[in-house]
Order: C-alpha cells, then structure tokens, then sequence
C-alpha cells in the first residue's frame, strides 16, 4: 500500500499544466466593402419584421460570386517572441525551443533543456502552420486540483476508518 501512494504521488509531481498550443489564424472577409464587415461582426441571425406582423429570422447568405474569409499571411518573425518556448517544425523534425535571438532572417534558439546549444534556422525551413506555443492550460490544472482533493478526502477517510 505504501508503494502504490508514492507511486501515485511521483506520477502526479511529474504532470504539467502546460502544453503546446497552436494558435489559430485570423480570418479576415474577402470583401471590402462594409455591408460585409458588418454582416461578419454581426454573426448573430437577426429577426425580421414581416409585413403582416410576424417575425422571421433572416438566414445569413453570401453574395454570389464572394470568396470564403481567407487567413492572413502569416508572418513568423512576429509570431515567435524572443524568450518564450515554442515548438516548430523545421524540416520534418521537430524542435522545442526558447527563442534567443533574430539575426536577419535566420532564427537563433537554443533547445529547452540545453541552453549550451546553439540552433539556427532561416524562416523559410520553420512550417508556420506548426508553431505551438508553451501556455498554461486551466483544463489541465483543474483536472490535476480535483484529483489532488480527491486523494487528500480518500486519505483522510482511510486514517479515520484506521482509528
């Protein structure tokens, strides 16, 4: 019984809240004029007053012959910050990372558990579609605070039934 809480106890120690994340794209719609930017601030569906008193909801509709909203390009040296740990993937490999410096257009970092280490690569090898950023996941730390109660009230339990 001993074993098993030490066991449990060291997996927990070992468990992060923090992971990798992928930042999603802004979009931004294709059409320039107004109508359109406020048909997509406003992405609600709206009633309608009819002419004879009832009301309808109007269904939101494209004009013919626009375009989908399309992604901004992106651009990689705003994305990965000096100081803050990334993931990418450079090559079909895959590299976590702290970024140290820009020089140009090469990017110099050096791998999170190894800041003797020196790594450079220019910004046409890095795939901007896989760069994740380090960030705390509140999912995570509440699942690891429940079970953290949870073991606290089971040992509680078992020291009072042991009385």
């Amino acid at each position: 019984m001993q074993k098993n809480i030490y066991l449990i106890a060291l997996l927990f120690s070992l468990v992060s809240c923090y992971t990798y994340q992928v930042k999603k794209p802004v979009e931004l719609p294709v059409q320039g004029d107004e109508q359109a930017k406020r048909r997509a601030a406003n992405s609600e569906a709206t009633p309608v007053q009819m002419a004879d008193g009832t009301a309808e909801m109007q269904a939101q509709r494209q004009q013919p012959g626009s375009a989908p909203a399309q992604p901004l390009p992106v651009n990689i040296q705003e994305k990965l910050a000096v100081g803050k740990n990334y993931r990418i993937n450079v090559g079909g490999s895959s590299y976590k990372i702290i970024v140290d410096k820009w020089q140009g257009d090469s990017l110099v970092a050096h791998p999170v558990k190894r800041p003797e280490t020196i790594l450079k690569f220019h910004k046409d090898q890095i795939d901007s579609e896989k760069i994740a950023e380090k960030r705390f996941s509140q999912p995570i730390a509440d699942i690891i605070t429940v079970v953290a109660y949870v073991g606290i009230g089971v040992g509680i339990y078992a020291f009072i039934k042991g009385m």
